[in-house]
């Protein structure tokens, strides 16, 4: 009966031939493709079945390689090229693709050839041309760009008026914006928002407010652009204002809060923090890495490492920049042994440091004067990790050998360098020879850092402060005559405290502060109770040929010391008083918030320019070494 069967039944089905295979079938295929072979592989289907000259079918090949994160954009040129008359999607696809990949000009070039091949564009063309334009501030090429948008018959589209808003607030062409704005006959919020972000990028932070209370409808990205520009142009209460007035009618979102920690940052203002983190917590907010980063980066740098620390630790699961950023927060506390074990941790959690952990690492140990540390990690980073040092880690090494007092070495470091050293690298050389008193190689690396700065007036005062030290005089005044004839100034000492939420601020010798009287009274006291302490002012930074009683003077009134002032007025014995300074603290006001921390029994925690100090019973965490 096999027999029989065998040969009187049907062929077997493994000689029919296959199936046709029709074009749905490959388009659904090409749907769920995810890699370039399979790509490859269905696009030589599309060539066998004749949809090779399709723009249809074609097309969706094309955007999957231009779009795709598994996609090739060379490959997608290839398949193009082989395009007899490519439409208007398959060019819109090939551009978007290329901005995509930040290729700004090839977008705008490819652009310009489908205008050459008269291929007419439609609302979905201009916006990633329009974008290319912004990202390479290519205004002239924007403006053609504006001029086909009204040819195409599409100057009533709102996404094309938007994106030639961006465009020209990105260029600086306000006027050109605000005219635009003025005559769209229908606003959005992404409208509004672009022309008040535009003015707010350009310093004009009141226009944007007027516009932004203009709104008759407002998101989340409008109230955080608001307060964003605030935060920006130094505008810190009023962004805290808004920041109130945002929580109470729609409720915060990520993005603001780490925008507003970043404000607080700044300020030092750790109540304000507080605060924001608290209204984090009670919103129910995800702390998402980078938020977590902000919280975390906002402790650190508002002198409260345990509560940094106490996030840290809390996080379920750490990423690199959150080690990072934990270990940064310890370098400029000095606590390098601890910035090193953390390290360790780190590498014990099988997380692998990155450039930006060692130049963190490298930092910790010059801030503690860990020099055969520091050598060890410079090496240890290449020698373990592949890691190739940059400009930033060469400065730190430079740091690090110039504050031991190793300038010569620190020099040989410099001149061994495989790349020209940057005026970080040699500022970083030029300070140790200020704070070590070494003239000669001091008053050569400052010569050249001026030139490579030459509107950097910290470069002209360090070298001024050099000569000073040793009675030149003369070379003081051909310093300052320097600066003049340069139109460089010296910005004013300016020390912040918050009180109560509220940043207080104040300018060396400054009266203008409503409990000026109070505070001037405080000053008397502390200079009185200081001098019968034996405390002798360090007059050695004093840029004027003077007798030592006329230096001492301006001493009195450095802004860190009316803050100080203020703070003890509104603290008691055992309290913390925290000021941020935008300049580095002068060695009399050192070593005078050490004797005070003692004889008022507070801790000051002083925030400068380099470092934290942390000023307690008569000592300072620095050990004098800063």
């Amino acid at each position: 009966m096999m027999c029989n069967a065998l040969s009187t039944g049907s062929p077997p089905s493994v000689l029919s031939p296959p199936p046709p295979i029709d074009r749905r079938q490959l388009t659904t295929t090409l749907a769920s493709c995810t890699t370039m072979d399979e790509l490859k592989q269905i696009h030589s289907q599309f060539i066998k079945v004749g949809l090779a000259d399709d723009n249809d079918a074609i097309g969706r090949v094309v955007k999957f390689c231009a779009s795709s994160d598994s996609g090739s954009l060379e490959y997608a040129l290839q398949v193009f090229d082989k395009i007899p008359r490519p439409d208007s999607f398959i060019w819109n696809t090939l551009i978007r693709g290329h901005l995509q990949s930040g290729l700004d000009d090839s977008c705008i070039n490819l652009y310009s050839e489908m205008v050459t091949r008269s291929v007419t564009p439609n609302r979905y063309t201009f916006p990633p041309v329009v974008q290319a334009c912004c990202n390479m501030h290519r205004l002239e090429e924007g403006k053609q760009v504006h001029a086909h948008v009204f040819k195409h018959g599409f100057a009533s589209d709102l996404y094309a008026q938007n994106n030639l808003i961006h465009l020209y607030t990105t260029c600086g062409e306000l006027d050109g914006a605000r005219r635009l704005f003025d005559k769209m006959d229908e606003r959005d919020v992404v409208s509004w928002t672009a022309m008040f972000s535009g003015y707010a990028k350009c310093g004009r932070v009141d226009e944007a407010r007027l516009l932004f209370d203009e709104m008759p409808v407002r998101n989340s990205v409008s109230w955080n652009a608001m307060i964003a520009a605030y935060v920006q142009n130094g505008r810190f209460q009023e962004a805290f204002a808004l920041f109130e007035r945002m929580q109470a009618e729609i409720g915060v979102d990520k993005y603001a809060a780490a925008t507003m920690l970043s404000a607080c940052t700044s300020l030092g203002a750790l109540d304000q923090g507080k605060w924001i983190h608290a209204c984090i917590e009670k919103s129910g907010m995800e702390l998402d890495m980078k938020l977590a980063t902000s919280v975390i980066g906002m402790y650190c740098k508002c002198g409260c490492l345990e509560k940094a620390f106490e996030v840290f630790r809390g996080l379920p699961k750490k990423r690199i920049s959150s080690w990072n950023c934990m270990i940064s927060g310890l370098a400029v506390h000095g606590q390098g042994r601890e910035a090193l074990d953390l390290l360790n941790e780190m590498e014990e959690e099988m997380v692998t440091p990155d450039d930006i952990t060692f130049v963190a690492v490298l930092n910790a140990c010059a801030h503690a004067g860990l020099v055969q540390e520091g050598r060890y990690y410079f090496d240890y980073m290449t020698r373990i990790y592949g890691i190739k040092p940059k400009m930033e880690h060469y400065g730190c090494m430079v740091d690090l050998l110039g504050r031991a007092g190793l300038q010569e070495e620190a020099k040989d470091f410099i001149d061994k360098m495989p790349m020209k050293p940057d005026a970080g690298v040699l500022g970083a050389l030029f300070g140790a020879c200020t704070i070590h008193g070494n003239v000669k190689l001091g008053e050569a690396i400052g010569k050249q850092v001026i030139e490579l700065e030459p509107h950097n007036s910290g470069r002209y005062i360090l070298l001024a402060n050099l000569y000073a030290s040793v009675g030149r005089w003369d070379d003081v005044a051909s310093v300052r005559k320097m600066m003049n004839d340069r139109g460089v100034s010296k910005p004013p000492g300016c020390s912040m405290i918050e009180l109560n939420g509220a940043v207080h601020e104040f300018i060396a010798g400054d009266r203008a502060h409503t409990q000026s009287r109070e505070i001037y009274s405080m000053l008397t006291e502390m200079s009185s109770r200081l001098r019968s302490a034996g405390y002798v002012p360090e007059t050695k930074g004093v840029l004027h040929d003077l007798s030592e009683d006329e230096k001492e003077s301006p001493l009195h009134y450095h802004s860190e010391k009316l803050a100080i002032a203020f703070g003890l007025l509104h603290t008691r014995s055992g309290d913390t008083i925290r000021i941020t300074k935008n300049l580095r603290v002068c060695p009399d006001c050192h070593s005078a918030t050490k004797l005070i921390s003692k004889l008022f029994d507070r801790e000051i925690i002083v925030r400068d320019r380099n470092r934290f100090h942390h000023f307690r019973e008569g000592n300072c965490s620095c050990k004098d070494y800063w």
